[in-house]
């Protein structure tokens, strides 16, 4: 069962490319001069996340890590316009966080979404843009417009897909300790029992209803070791599902386990262990759970923790998950705080204001253009909205270069190049193209050619 646990991932998606434009004219017998008639190209299909509530895993994504969308068709002549390419939907389970992975390091860059209810999506592989066909170039000046555009390329994504548990309390604590036996007892959950370390490798849901009618989601987390904040033992792989979770029942075994230890000192280590992953979690709301209380010779272990959990103001219920003695009063206290604290995050950003945050910061991204110097009289542009204009021109055709002139005066870029201090002659260069900057006499790209050197070899001085 463990082996079909994945609860981390990463993966390539790539949307369909777009489709070109076309540019035709109609040519018909009894219409000597027929217009352009050129249809779009279609846009290339997006690759979709969907939170899917049956699923409990990432395991679809542990050996497949590349997925690309369908790409849209080319338009033809007679307004016939390309068909967009299908979309491709990857179902993932609740509470997956999806981060933008850098290419080279792999690291993290940003937060793209984070799925918590059942079919929110989110695109993580946009299509390219079709390219629009010649009758969208027709003005008073020119009437036959001679040039498409071209479809654009859908850029390839390396993604982190990291499911985190969606529970209102998580059972912690050492190995071994009777998680898995108090989440059986107050649940449905039926997870695999033994009496020896490490029996639970993956985390467990169960749903406990309190006899007042309120419910709640409990998490049974494998066992903690020392060490577990820097990946020891079980490590990372099981804390990142206490992050989401609003409260700890923290399970401590009274009698020592196999090794006989002291229970305050494992209560005390498992909170070191917490607050070395993340302070927020030294600050969780948490419950002190003595387990297996009906063992003869508990009682001092039972005051001495106690007594560890008064002093950090924690409340504390003495129980057995054997027996079922305290089970009643901590599930009625645990369903009290899920709802106390509930209302509490309710106040807070909700995820879906999250979400609604994180796309504006993607489109902020996307349509922001970058100016840097590279070398004394070289400058580099980037930025979606440029590149894409660039992608999308026919560079061999005189007529679509003078277009994309027209578009970039009315972005506002040649502005922007002068106040960056661009000066006449410096060399401008976009993608894979380069070109000499001459000015207000507005023929800047008249030159232009693909630069000697290899580009990204180019050391920027910011």
């Amino acid at each position: 069962m463990a082996s079909n646990f994945t609860d981390m991932s990463r993966i390539c998606v790539v949307g369909g490319d777009g489709g070109a434009g076309c540019m035709s004219f109609r040519r018909e017998a009894h219409v000597p001069k027929g217009g352009p008639d050129g249809g779009d190209g279609g846009s290339g299909g997006d690759v979709v996340l969907v939170a899917d509530p049956q699923l409990s895993s990432l395991i679809d994504y542990r050996y497949k890590h590349h997925f690309k969308a369908e790409r849209g068709t080319h338009g033809k002549g007679a307004r016939r316009h390309g068909k967009d390419g299908e979309d491709l939907v990857l179902p993932v389970p609740l509470g997956t966080v999806v981060k933008e992975l850098d290419p080279a390091s792999m690291e993290p860059l940003w937060q793209i979404a984070d799925l918590t209810e059942p079919g929110e999506r989110v695109v993580v592989g946009p299509g390219g843009v079709g390219g629009r066909g010649n009758i969208h170039f027709v003005t008073s000046v020119r009437r036959a417009p001679s040039f498409a555009e071209k479809g654009v390329p859908a850029k390839e994504h390396w993604i982190e897909l990291e499911m985190k548990l969606m529970a209102d309390a998580a059972l912690v604590g050492m190995p071994s300790v009777g998680k898995s036996s108090i989440i059986a007892r107050i649940s449905a959950a039926r997870p695999k029992i033994a009496d020896y370390p490490f029996t639970t490798l993956i985390p467990n849901l169960g749903v406990v209803r309190a006899q007042d009618g309120k419910s709640f989601v409990v998490a049974d987390v494998p066992g903690l070791i020392e060490g577990a904040a820097e990946g020891k033992g079980l490590g990372h792989e099981f804390l990142r599902h206490i992050e989401r979770t609003a409260l700890i029942l923290h399970v401590v075994d009274v009698t020592g386990g196999y090794e006989g230890r002291d229970p305050v000192e494992d209560y005390r280590a498992i909170n070191d262990e917490l607050t070395a992953y993340t302070a927020d979690l030294a600050e969780r709301p948490q419950i002190v759970v003595a387990n297996k209380c009906d063992l003869p010779g508990s009682e001092e272990a039972v005051a001495r923790l106690a007594e560890a959990a008064a002093a950090d103001d924690r409340p504390f219920f003495a129980v057995s998950a054997a027996t079922g003695k305290g089970l009643e009063a901590l599930v009625a206290k645990t369903a009290t705080e899920v709802a106390s604290l509930r209302g509490a995050i309710t106040a807070g950003e909700s995820v879906a204001e999250l979400n609604e945050r994180l796309e504006r910061e993607r489109r902020r991204r996307d349509a922001a253009t970058v100016i840097r110097r590279e070398e004394a009289h070289v400058w580099r542009v980037s930025g979606e909205a440029v590149e894409r204009m660039i992608i999308q021109t026919d560079w061999d055709n005189d007529d679509a270069i003078s277009f994309l002139q027209h578009r970039l005066t009315r972005s506002g870029l040649f502005d922007r190049l002068e106040k960056a201090g661009v000066r006449e002659g410096d060399e401008v260069r976009i993608l894979g193209f380069a070109f000499d900057y001459e000015g207000e006499r507005g023929d800047d790209l008249a030159d232009l050619e693909e630069p000697e050197e290899a580009i990204d070899d180019v050391d920027a001085d910011e």
